[in-house]
């Protein structure tokens, strides 16, 4: 589930929104599959007591049903990266949620383990100088490039600022400063481009933010 655009700040925009790797799933499903695999072979070779075949049953529903509720675990966890700010967001019923100003971040580390890096996933540790300190986030998708968008933004959020402060500070007889790469829609087009080739953005998010900003021209 895309995160709501209503709770963005004025002229705020959203760079990456990312839901958990699908590895997210692994233990459910290989529990589920593995289940159902030892059913068949159990029905068909072994003709099994009625109570057997019942708890197998149940057995089966417990794993489907663990499976469907990771799967609203995922549907409604958002890894957010703004152009101003970062915002991780999980819970099906009780909400959960941190943000985390761009201005605060001091370092993003990645980390992943060998399987990890196989499938593309990873976790990021960030430090801020927010009131929450450390956070790790799990199961994101490409951490390495996620965190090279993270000090992007960042830059270009710091950019953003020093700019207002000189618009503030500047005689009003003279022309505003030009607007730096962050506002140079072209230069997003080619960003955003990079990210669905490299598989952070899907066709979907990358049609739905070029949209966004073929409108500012």
């Amino acid at each position: 589930m895309a995160f709501p655009r209503r709770l963005l700040n004025r002229d705020e925009e959203v760079v990456l929104d990312l839901s958990p790797h699908w590895l997210f799933f692994a233990g459910p499903a290989a529990a589920l599959g593995g289940l159902l695999l030892a059913t068949l072979v159990i029905q068909l070779r072994f003709d099994p007591p009625e109570l057997v075949t019942l708890f197998l049953v149940f057995l089966l529903l417990l794993a489907a049903g663990w499976v469907g509720v990771r799967y609203l675990k995922w549907a409604t966890t958002n890894f957010v990266v703004t152009t101003d700010r970062l915002i991780y967001r999980s819970g099906v019923v009780a909400k959960h949620g941190i943000e985390i100003p761009l201005e605060r971040v001091n370092n993003v580390i990645f980390s992943q383990t060998l399987w990890e890096r196989l499938f593309g996933t990873g976790d990021l540790m960030i430090e801020s100088g927010s009131e929450h300190g450390q956070q790790r986030f799990s199961n994101i998708r490409h951490p390495e490039l996620v965190q090279n968008e993270i000090h992007a933004q960042a830059d270009a959020n710091e950019e953003r600022k020093f700019q207002r402060m000189h618009r503030q500070h500047a005689p009003s007889n003279l022309p505003p400063p030009p607007p730096g790469a962050a506002d140079d829609v072209p230069a997003q087009l080619e960003r955003l481009a990079e990210l669905r080739a490299k598989g952070i953005l899907s066709q979907a998010e990358f049609d739905a933010k070029k949209a966004e900003l073929l409108k500012r021209l």
